[in-house]
Parts: structure tokens; C-alpha cells; sequence
């Protein structure tokens, strides 16, 4: 750990420009969806009578080319629904894999609520898994065993850096679970992302899955929600669930309304958060740095990994230094054009990396400013290794 840094000062907030990449999360409504969130004709959706709700299931399941939709407050309880009815028969298996976000992030909601036993398969580098290895996964046909009946893919791939999954593996994936009598669930939080990266309609995507949702508050900009799709019955009996779960909402339209906006509005611009994303990363491959680089080759989408090549450099240090605005950047002139100091804010948990997520309000502007701190602390670095 290197300690010789100048002590940051405490500035006030008026002299900091902030630069948020932790996550898309943070993303923030447009003008446009704040002014549909105000004029959003609602009604009490517990009784079915929420037409902006109704419109934005219908226009959902339409986009997604199934029957039906439902809105949800999370993709967890999303996830969850799909996980209860697929596999309603207590003690069932899905497999998942061991770096989705249902399996680490989701709070064992599958055993503690739904009682399914999640089995896990190593996920590849490209967000995917070994087939040959998922068609030895399956069982039930002994009686000591569990049944399988159910499969879930994440796409785009969170913890594999926003990966998108190959169009020929989710063909083929299809084909072993229909033979095997699985279900497919794919949380789909960042499916619009995979469906711009690949240039093709999120239909195509999730063509022989079952159920699929995807998060309306994460890139798509809105303050709260998710939306489940899948056939007239998956929906129906994943609506029932959702009141056990408490979700059943009241006049909810005027958060479907920011759902409606987000689907006219910021799912077009997606390519934009995939075009920054890309300049970050080449401003950190052409710093040929011996301290940090990405795998620009294989950067799908708005998720950045930045791995770190030297282990006295962790990625909780390299976060805590770029959040951070020292007298001496302000001297050397790492300002914005009001003269405010840049910090630049990237998550790292006990990662073996540090991740950069680029969304709808991330501006060009912010992207320079984050290109230059990020420089300035690596040549900081570098020069303290000396």
C-alpha cells in the first residue's frame, strides 16, 4: 500500500465535480420522464384498474414477443417470482451460475423463501458455461436426488463484465433443457444492453427462454422497478405470488410511466453508454501501464473491469484515491471548467478488479474528466513505485 500520497483536503461539495461510474444504479430520470412520472394517469393496480400499468405489461410482453408481463418493484423479487413458479414444487433444483447475481446477490432467496436448491456451474470469462458439463448437471430420476427444473442465465453478465451472451449458446442451451424438461429463466436486468451490442430485437434474444425480465432502474434511467415477462400462466401465477411477497402496488402507473419513457427514450441511446465505455477503455489500454489494463478485445457493453497487475495496488485503494481531490491536482490543473476538482467515483468489493459502469446521464464532458483523474492517479502510482 502506498502512503506518501499529499493528504486530501476537505472541500466543500460547490468544488468537487463528482463523476459517478459505481453503477448504473445511480442513474438519475430525464427531464422527460419526470414530466410523464407528473402527468401519469393512474388507478389502483391491486384492483386492476392502473391503465399506465396495463400499457406498460402490454407494450413489454409485445417488445419481448411473449404473452404477458407483469411489473415488480425489484429484478430480486423478479427473479425470485420466476424462480417460484418454475419451480413450484418444493425442493427443486435450478442451475445457475456461480458468478450470476441470483446466486451471490440476492440473499439465498431461492432456498430461504421459494425452498430451491440453487446448483451451481462455473461461469466462463464470456458470461456463459460449459454445456457438457450443464447436460451432467441435470437430475431427479434418482430418488435420493433432487429434481431439476430449472435453468438460469444472466445476460448481460454482471460479474463477467457486462457480457453479452452469444445468440448460438442460448440456440443450443434451449435444445438441452427442452430435452431435459427444464425451464429457462434469463434475468435479463441489462437485456436491452445485449440486444444493442448484438444489433439485433431483445425478442431474438430471449426466444426459447420461458421468462425474462429486465430492470427499468438501472441504464434505463427509472427511479424504481422491474418488469417479468413470460406466457398467460407463468404470469398469472407469478402475480398471486407477487402479493405474498408483498408487492402489490397501489397507484403505481406513476412509476410505469417512467418505465414507458425509458423504452421511447433511453433505450435507443443505449449505444452511446457502449460508445463512452469504449473510450474509457482505450484511454486505459494506451496508458500501457504496468499497474492497471482492460481486456478492450472482449468489452461488450457499459460495464468496464479494470484489472489491476500489481497486488500492492488493491482495487479498494485505487477507488478511495480517484474519489478523492488533493491540493496538488488542483495546482497541476485536473479541474473542470468552473475550476472544481474531479472525483471520480468506481466500486470495488473484494474484487480482484476494479468495475466502471457508464449510463444515460454520464455526459462527454464527465468522461474526459474521468480519462484525465484516472491518468493523473496512475502516473501518481507509478511514480511512488520508483
Amino acid at each position: 500500500m502506498y502512503s506518501n500520497y499529499t493528504t486530501p483536503v476537505e472541500f466543500d461539495m460547490r468544488d468537487v465535480r463528482i463523476v459517478d461510474f459505481r453503477s448504473d444504479t445511480v442513474s438519475l430520470p430525464t427531464a422527460r420522464m419526470r414530466k410523464a412520472i407528473y402527468e401519469a394517469t393512474v388507478g389502483d393496480d391491486v384492483y386492476g384498474e392502473d391503465p399506465t400499468v396495463k400499457e406498460l405489461e402490454s407494450r413489454s410482453a409485445k417488445m419481448f414477443e411473449k404473452e404477458a408481463a407483469l411489473f415488480v418493484p425489484t429484478g430480486t423479487m423478479a427473479n425470485l417470482l420466476a424462480l417460484m413458479v418454475h419451480c413450484s414444487r418444493r425442493g427443486s433444483e435450478a442451475i445457475v451460475g456461480d458468478k450470476a447475481h441470483v446466486f451471490l446477490y440476492e440473499q439465498g432467496g431461492a432456498a430461504q423463501i421459494a425452498g430451491v436448491l440453487l446448483n451451481t456451474i462455473p461461469n466462463l470469462p464470456d458470461g456463459t458455461f460449459c454445456l457438457d458439463q450443464l447436460q451432467n448437471k441435470f437430475r431427479g430420476l434418482d430418488v435420493h436426488e433432487p429434481q431439476t427444473s430449472l435453468v438460469l442465465v444472466e445476460n448481460t453478465h454482471n460479474m463477467c463484465g457486462g457480457k453479452v451472451l452469444p445468440l448460438k449458446w442460448l440456440d443450443a442451451l434451449a435444445e438441452i433443457c427442452k430435452k431435459n424438461s427444464a425451464k429457462i429463466h434469463m434475468d435479463g436486468a441489462r437485456v436491452f444492453n445485449a440486444a444493442e451490442s448484438l444489433n439485433v430485437p431483445v425478442s431474438r434474444i430471449v426466444r426459447d427462454v420461458d421468462s425474462v425480465c429486465y430492470c427499468l432502474s438501472k441504464g434505463l434511467a427509472c427511479p424504481v422497478g422491474s418488469v417479468l415477462i413470460g406466457s398467460n400462466d407463468f404470469i398469472k401465477e407469478a402475480h398471486r405470488l407477487r402479493k405474498a411477497l408483498g408487492g402489490g402496488m397501489r397507484q403505481v402507473g406513476f412509476l410505469a410511466a417512467a418505465g414507458l419513457c425509458a423504452l421511447d427514450e433511453i433505450v435507443p441511446k443505449l449505444k452511446y453508454d457502449h460508445i463512452r465505455t469504449r473510450q474509457i477503455a482505450e484511454s486505459i489500454r494506451n496508458l500501457n501501464s504496468s499497474l492497471i489494463t482492460v481486456d478492450l478485445e472482449n468489452l461488450h457493453s457499459n460495464i468496464l473491469l479494470v484489472e489491476l497487475l500489481n497486488k500492492k495496488l488493491r482495487p479498494s485503494e485505487l477507488t478511495q484515491r480517484l474519489a478523492e481531490v488533493h491540493p496538488k491536482e488542483i495546482e497541476d490543473g485536473l479541474v473542470d471548467s468552473s475550476k472544481r476538482g474531479i472525483s471520480v467515483k468506481i466500486s470495488a468489493r473484494d474484487w480482484a478488479y476494479a468495475r466502471i459502469v457508464v449510463y444515460t446521464n454520464v455526459t462527454d464532458e464527465e468522461v474526459n474528466l474521468a480519462i484525465r483523474k484516472i491518468a493523473y492517479v496512475v502516473e501518481e502510482y507509478q511514480h511512488n513505485l520508483k
